[in-house]
C-alpha cells in the first residue's frame, strides 16, 4: 500500500512536470516573453538577454525530470532536481502571488491559465510529494523492466526534443492563444450577455470642516449630503471581484494619424492579409522578398494586404529604407502582436475577422503556393453554403 502511494506520488509529479514542459516547450518565444515581463516588474530588465535561453532549458529540464520520473529512469537524479525546482519556485510563486507583479504566472504556457495563489497552492502540493519522493527514491517499484523504460524514456524525450526545435523554427504545433486558426476576432471582444462584470469597492475620504480630520468612508455611509460637516477629497477604488474579460481584448487596427479602422478590416467580405512584425527593428528580413510579392499579387487580386506593428518613427524609417515594402503599415499593441503570432514578421489570412490561416516567416507561401490556398478556401466556403 506504502510503495503504490509512493508510486502515485511519483506519477503526479512526472505528468505535471511533462506537461508543464511541452506546452512551454512548444511555444519558446511566448515563454519568453513571459519571462521578459517577470524581469521587467523586477527591475531586471538587464537580464532579459537571458529569457529565450532560459526559455529553452526550463522547459527541457521539466520535460526530462517529469518523463524521468514518469517512465522509471534516472529516477534518483530526477527525484533530486524536481525538490530543487520545487524548493526554487514554491517560494517564488509565494512571491509572486503576494507582490502580483503579474497576473498569469505562464507556469502552464497559454494552455492552461491559472491565478498566482492557485499557483503557489499546487506548488505546496508538488514540493511534499517531491519530498516524500526523494525520501523514498531508492526503495521506487516499477511495472516493466528498465530496458524497455529505457527506450519509453529515449522516445518520449526525441519527440519532444524534435518538437522545440519545429517550435523554434515555425509557429507553435499548437495554438492555445485566443488568435489561433478558425477564430473570428470580432466574436472574441465581444461580452455575452449576463456575464458577471467587475465589482469594485469604493473608500471615500472626507475633511471635517469643524476638527480639519480627515475621515474615512465607505458605499454606506460617505456624507455626500452633508455639505455643512463635510468637505470632499478623495476617492480610492479596489476591485472586488474580476468579472469576464472576452478573450480578445486589446486588438485593435490604428492609422498613422490616430484612427481606429479596426472595423473596416475586420468586416470585410474579402480576403486580408495582416503581416504582423511587433518589432520592426527585430524583424527578419528572410524572406521579405516573398512578402512584397505577395503583397503585389494580392492586391491585384482586390485582396487588401497590410502590416500591424508597434514601431513608429525612425524604427519604421529605416525598416522601409532596407525592406522597400510594397504594403501600408498600420499600428497595434506590441504584447498583442506577440501574442497573435511567434513570428516577427508573420502573416495572416482573414475574411471578415476570421483567420483562416498563419505562416511563420521561415513558411511563408510563394504566390503560386497562395492561389491555391485561396482557391481551396474558396471551395470550402462554397461547400459551407450547399450545407
Amino acid at each position: 500500500m506504502i510503495n503504490r502511494l509512493f508510486t502515485i506520488a511519483r506519477w503526479i509529479i512526472g505528468i505535471v512536470f511533462i506537461f508543464s514542459g511541452f506546452v512551454k516547450g512548444i511555444d519558446p518565444w511566448g515563454f519568453s516573453y513571459k519571462l521578459i515581463d517577470y524581469l521587467r516588474s523586477m527591475n531586471l530588465n538587464w537580464l532579459e538577454i537571458l529569457a529565450f535561453p532560459s526559455a529553452i532549458v526550463l522547459p527541457l529540464a521539466e520535460f526530462l525530470i517529469g518523463a524521468g520520473l514518469l517512465c522509471g529512469v534516472f529516477t534518483k537524479i530526477s527525484s533530486k532536481l524536481a525538490l530543487i525546482f520545487m524548493s526554487f519556485f514554491t517560494p517564488l510563486t509565494l512571491y509572486v502571488a503576494i507582490k502580483n507583479p503579474v497576473t498569469d504566472c505562464g507556469c502552464f504556457g497559454d494552455a492552461l491559465v491559472i491565478t498566482n495563489w492557485q499557483t503557489f497552492f499546487k506548488n505546496v502540493v508538488l514540493i511534499v510529494l517531491a519530498i516524500l519522493l526523494f525520501i523514498k527514491r531508492k526503495e521506487l517499484s516499477y511495472f516493466l523492466p528498465f530496458k524497455f523504460r529505457k527506450i519509453l524514456f529515449s522516445g518520449i524525450a526525441f519527440i519532444y526534443i524534435f518538437l522545440l526545435y519545429w517550435s523554434f523554427n515555425h509557429d507553435p504545433i499548437l495554438d492555445f492563444r485566443p488568435y489561433k486558426v478558425g477564430v473570428n476576432i470580432t466574436e472574441g471582444m465581444k461580452t455575452p450577455k449576463g456575464a458577471p462584470t467587475d465589482v469594485y469597492t469604493s473608500t471615500f475620504y472626507y475633511r471635517n470642516l469643524k476638527s480639519n480630520e480627515i475621515k474615512k468612508f465607505n458605499n454606506d455611509n460617505y456624507p455626500w449630503k452633508d455639505s455643512l460637516n463635510w468637505k470632499y477629497v478623495s476617492m480610492e477604488s479596489d476591485l472586488v471581484k474580476k468579472g469576464y474579460t472576452p478573450p480578445i481584448h486589446d486588438f485593435v487596427i490604428q492609422s498613422a494619424e490616430g484612427e481606429n479602422v479596426t472595423d473596416f478590416f475586420l468586416q470585410d467580405d474579402n480576403y486580408l492579409f495582416i503581416a504582423v512584425a511587433y518589432d520592426l527593428s527585430k524583424s527578419s528580413l528572410k524572406n521579405q522578398k516573398t512578402l512584397n510579392d505577395l503583397a503585389v499579387w494580392a492586391k491585384s487580386q482586390g485582396y487588401k494586404f497590410i502590416s500591424l506593428t508597434s514601431s513608429t518613427g525612425n524604427t519604421l524609417n529605416t525598416f522601409k529604407s532596407k525592406a522597400h515594402p510594397t504594403y501600408d503599415f498600420f499600428f497595434g499593441d506590441e504584447i498583442t502582436l506577440k501574442t497573435i503570432i511567434r513570428s516577427n514578421p508573420g502573416l495572416l489570412l482573414l475574411k471578415k475577422g476570421t483567420i483562416l490561416a498563419k505562416w511563420h516567416f521561415n513558411d511563408f507561401p510563394s504566390v503560386e503556393k497562395m492561389q491555391k490556398v485561396i482557391d481551396e478556401e474558396k471551395v470550402n466556403l462554397s461547400v459551407t453554403k450547399d450545407k
